[in-house]
């Protein structure tokens, strides 16, 4: 569970180290695509448009359904649909990461 805490770090500011990678994926939708395909990038409004730290620490909005649950493999994890596949589990099917209710 640790490496998959780890890895989700990655989803969040992550632009350059999108813009390094070769692959990414989506753990939302489990879909793979290049990096050249991200279109749309979170966390820049008009308080911080010109600021170019600001623009380069952007998050990655995924192509296929907006969510922005992206990773690059420059973040050293392999993309493919089991790595994928764990997040998505952990992180929308919350059965890794929610410890479970206490029995009444």
């Amino acid at each position: 569970m640790s490496d998959l805490l780890a890895a989700a770090r990655h989803a969040h500011s992550n632009q350059a180290e999108i813009e390094g990678s070769i692959v990414c994926g989506c753990f939302c939708c489990m879909q793979t695509f290049a990096p050249t395909e991200i279109l749309a990038w979170s966390g820049l409004d008009l308080s911080n448009f010109d600021n170019p730290d600001a623009a380069s620490a952007g998050t990655a909005l995924c192509p296929r359904c907006g969510s922005e649950a992206v990773i690059g493999d420059k973040s050293g994890y392999r993309i493919d649909p089991d790595f994928l596949a764990r997040m998505n589990e952990a992180w929308f099917q919350r059965t890794i990461i929610r410890k479970p209710a206490p029995k009444t």
